[in-house]
């Protein structure tokens, strides 16, 4: 896949330091820069994440501001940054790729000191070129950009910024428009999932492990992630510093259709499932976004709720949540070595089943909830029943 290999990483859960040392530091990310969606209406969209999720206005680019081919809006809320860009004309590629995936990610931005570096450190080991290096001026000053592709039709694309001070990036003009709710306390992504085809786990995952240096965090295989229907296996790949998590998702065997099965079916391929955004207040939160018409899953049943005392094991006595309010809310709680962790997942936010939210609050954990993927996924198999898509 490329003139460099990194050492084999064995399936294995490691310590974070041994992690993040097996990782190669060749391709230093300082954190995730923005998150594109392509769209088939990015004012409605922009509206929808606004009015749901707290998201603050930013930027916009359009025809006003010499943009000819595509509008796009930009929204903000701490340090997450997404976009929204829908094509101007019916044979765009922005178009094509809403017309077969609908509404998901395209771009998945990492913040970078060097974007000609990133390029061609990640080029020589085998990545696809999607974007050169290429330097955008403005009166804020300039920064530099380039890409590569990933699963399916998703791409990286690595952002250096250092010498930019405008509102997003050139191109972009200050989007002040009179309508803003108020932010919901969402403060980061945590991490994002892609799902990929049954038997291409394994190869994103050394892709990531070649490709950008990454290493094999967690792996979860089908015994661990099941319910009597479906099952699925996971890679969680992290970078260097740990700040950028990538969770590979495929599907297992399983007497009915997994909802990595139904994902592909309806996203025409492989792309980014969910995306995982932190909150300090997961409580506040989620009951705010409950508020603005914002739908989750089902609740577990009281079972669930009354077992939490003995899942958090060492972690009992610094629980501080209220059990009543977290089932009132469907929060999921689960523990690992370093502590416990709250979480909750939204409904697809498109017409059809295919991306959705994590709201996660981390009190010490480091770990994805494995405690609560019975849990989550006979949920997730209750939508599916309701859609007619659990089946085969």
């Amino acid at each position: 896949m490329g003139k460099t290999s990194s050492p084999e990483i064995k399936n294995v859960e490691y310590g974070l330091e041994k992690i993040f040392t097996e990782a190669k530091d060749f391709l230093p990310l300082l954190g995730t820069d923005y998150v594109e969606f392509y769209v088939g209406n990015a004012k409605q969209a922009a509206y929808y994440y606004q009015t749901a999720f707290g998201f603050q206005p930013l930027a916009y680019a359009g025809l006003e501001t010499g943009m000819r081919d595509r509008t796009s809006y930009v929204v903000a809320q701490d340090k997450i940054k997404l976009v929204f860009t829908s094509a101007l004309h019916s044979d765009s590629p922005i178009g094509e790729h809403a017309k077969k995936h609908g509404d998901g990610v395209k771009v998945i931005a990492l913040w970078v000191d060097d974007a000609r570096s990133a390029f061609e450190e990640t080029t020589e080991r085998g990545a696809i070129p999607y974007m050169e290096p290429t330097v955008e001026k403005d009166e804020y000053g300039g920064t530099v950009r380039s890409g590569i592709h990933t699963y399916g039709d998703t791409v990286h694309v690595f952002v250096e910024r250092k010498n930019y001070n405008g509102p997003f990036l050139p191109g972009y003009k200050e989007w002040k428009p009179d309508y803003n709710p108020p932010p919901v306390g969402l403060k980061f992504i945590d991490h994002m999932v892609g799902n990929v085809q049954l038997g291409q786990m394994v190869v994103w995952a050394k892709w990531y492990e070649v490709v950008m240096g990454f290493a094999n965090f967690l792996t979860f295989d089908d015994k661990q992630i099941h319910t009597k229907w479906s099952a699925l296996m996971s890679k969680v790949m992290a970078n260097n510093n740990g700040r950028i998590k990538f969770p590979i998702n495929e599907p297992a065997q399983g007497k009915k259709k997994s909802q990595i099965e139904e994902y592909l079916d309806f996203y025409e391929g492989p792309g980014v499932q969910h995306i995982a955004v932190a909150t300090d207040d997961i409580i506040k939160t989620v009951r705010a976004l409950r508020a603005r018409g914002v739908e989750f899953l089902s609740r577990p049943p009281q079972a669930y709720y009354d077992e939490i005392p003995q899942r958090l094991g060492a972690h009992k006595d610094s629980f501080k949540e209220d059990i009543q309010s977290l089932q009132e809310l469907s929060i999921l709680v689960d523990a690992d070595e370093d502590g416990y962790l709250l979480q909750v997942f939204t409904k697809p936010q498109e017409d059809r089943p295919t991306l959705f939210f994590e709201i996660i609050q981390r009190m010490g954990a480091k770990g994805f909830g494995i405690g609560n993927f019975k849990a989550l996924f006979e949920s997730i198999e209750h939508e599916q029943e309701l859609r007619g898509t659990l089946e085969r």
